[in-house]
């Protein structure tokens, strides 16, 4: 018998399908499948996890697509009483390896398309007691396919867990070096699942679309809140057919549209070559990166009817705030106040409290925040701090932030983006938001370079609205208007795209690598 409150995050699915077990929890590129099924699912993978080996808060690596398995595995893990870590299925080789041993993943559940990658691996990971493989499987007599496994389920007990236990591991890539895990416990996740769905005001009637992979966390609380309201969620693999999706969200009235800046740069890019409209989207959010002013109002026209999120946030804590739709023409710029039942705060280099308006680093305080980094207890203590009351570890996010007398935070850079050149500190984020006003501009990314004579110059790679007659010579000269002299780029490249990461944030880092 589950508890009527749900304190482990498979109790939320447990809930929606004793009371809407019929409706239609996910779909699937089109494809509908209920509450019950998505429960039986779960229960009966859950059961062949068991039967394999998997102990309670053992470790299942998904390595797969956002499908309908993906999403059965998810669960079937928690049921089972393991710990899920859904990874990227554009990881290649050598980062699949390592996460694989990092994790120390008892199981691996992965797509057959995706042999050709994990295949040889095999025979290297020995800590795998069992792989399962959906859609074709490869020639193996240690692979089991996924449709079998769900068919020959045995009546096993799963095992028990409380609200501390780790629930996943989310890897997540730093400026350097290999990816960390992220340790997050059911409490926490259950935490930031209702805070979220609190200040975005959703119900289960909602209908949710997740473009996003499951492997980054803003794809997968997609997931995790709309089966705690008893919503529906929309999944597409990608959103590199945006055709194809903005299809599907007709199709399927879509209420919630989550992105990312870039997202957002390509949809605009589209309404300005057919003129796109969505009334049936409610709520817009986005996070990953700032999202510049200029591209909310654009927006408007597309969304008519939704409310329009601006967020912050990192994976150490899922999310930190958010600016209310009605603030955003009061708040130029900022990214709001920090999400229900938190706490946030700013301090200098030297642990000192900052006035409003002064520059400082933000700390964060909630049941939200990571227990830290899987196997890492050097960068746990990097990030996570002694606080203010005894015994207490805040989250102390390493980025820089500027707080309003209203507790309003405006973004002012990470702690290594931020760009030192004449003398002065400048945000990368400050002179993007600038130039994203500038009309042509589609996307823009600014980074510094090294130079003898400033210490770091100021580059801003820029791609072009269709049709756009700018030119480096324009771009300077609108930014002149807009900028203080010592933050206008010496640099300005124009290119057709940005390279971006699998999450879909442009990737500063393969800029600078590419000169």
């Amino acid at each position: 018998m589950i508890a009527q409150t749900p304190h482990l995050l498979q109790d939320t699915l447990l809930l929606s399908a004793a009371r809407l077990g019929a409706k239609t929890a996910v779909v699937v590129e089109g494809q509908a499948y209920t509450y019950d099924e998505l429960r039986q699912a779960a229960r009966s993978l859950a059961g062949t996890l068991v039967q394999h080996g998997l102990q309670r808060g053992d470790r299942v690596a998904i390595y797969m697509d956002n499908t309908w398995p993906c999403v059965v595995s998810i669960y079937a893990t928690l049921m089972a009483g393991g710990v899920f870590l859904v990874v990227n299925p554009q990881t290649k080789a050598d980062k699949l390896e390592f996460v694989l041993d990092d994790s120390d993943a008892r199981i691996l559940i992965t797509d057959g398309h995706l042999s050709a990658v994990f295949l040889p691996l095999l025979p290297r990971l020995n800590k795998l007691s069992a792989t399962l493989c959906s859609g074709k499987v490869p020639e193996s007599n240690s692979i089991i396919a996924f449709e079998q496994a769900l068919k020959d389920s045995p009546a096993t007990a799963h095992h028990r867990a409380i609200p501390l236990d780790l629930a996943a591991l989310i890897y997540t890539s730093g400026s350097t070096g290999n990816p960390k895990g992220v340790m997050q416990t059911h409490q926490s996740m259950l935490f930031a699942a209702g805070s979220l769905t609190r200040y975005l005001r959703l119900s289960e009637n909602d209908r949710l679309l997740c473009v996003l992979p499951l492997a980054f966390d803003y794809g997968l609380y997609q997931l995790l809140m709309s089966v705690a309201l008893g919503a529906t969620l929309v999944l597409e693999r990608s959103f590199t057919f945006p055709a194809q999706v903005f299809a599907r969200m007709e199709e399927q009235n879509v209420t919630v549209f989550p992105g990312v800046p870039t997202i957002f740069a390509m949809l605009l890019s589209a309404h300005s070559r057919e003129p796109l409209c969505f009334p049936s989207v409610t709520r817009v959010t986005n996070t990953a990166a700032a999202l510049p002013d200029d591209f909310v109002a654009r927006m408007r026209p597309i969304f008519p009817n939704a409310l329009i999120y601006k967020m912050y946030g990192l994976t150490e804590c899922k999310r930190v705030s958010y600016l209310e739709p009605e603030l955003v023409e009061r708040k130029p710029g900022s990214v709001g106040k920090a999400i229900p039942g938190t706490e946030i705060y700013l301090l200098s280099a030297e642990g000192q409290p900052v006035a409003p308006g002064e520059t400082g680093i933000l700390y964060v305080r909630g049941p939200h925040v990571m227990a830290g980094y899987w196997k890492r207890p050097d960068l746990s203590a990097h990030m996570l701090k002694a606080g203010q009351l005894p015994g207490e570890r805040v989250l102390c996010t390493q980025d820089y932030f500027r707080m309003d007398e209203d507790g309003f935070l405006y973004f002012v850079g990470r702690n290594d983006d931020i760009i030192k050149t004449r003398g002065e500190k400048v945000s990368p984020a400050e002179v993007e938001n600038a130039m994203h006003g500038i009309a042509g501009i589609s996307q823009v990314a600014v980074v510094g370079i090294p130079d003898e004579l400033l210490g770091e110059a100021i580059r801003a790679y820029v791609v072009l609205e269709p049709n756009s007659e700018l030119t480096e010579k324009r771009i300077r000269a609108q930014c002149l208007t807009r900028l203080e002299n010592y933050m206008v780029p010496e640099e300005i490249s124009i290119c057709s795209a940005l390279p971006t990461t699998a999450t879909g944030k442009v990737s500063k880092r393969a800029l600078l690598e590419q000169n």
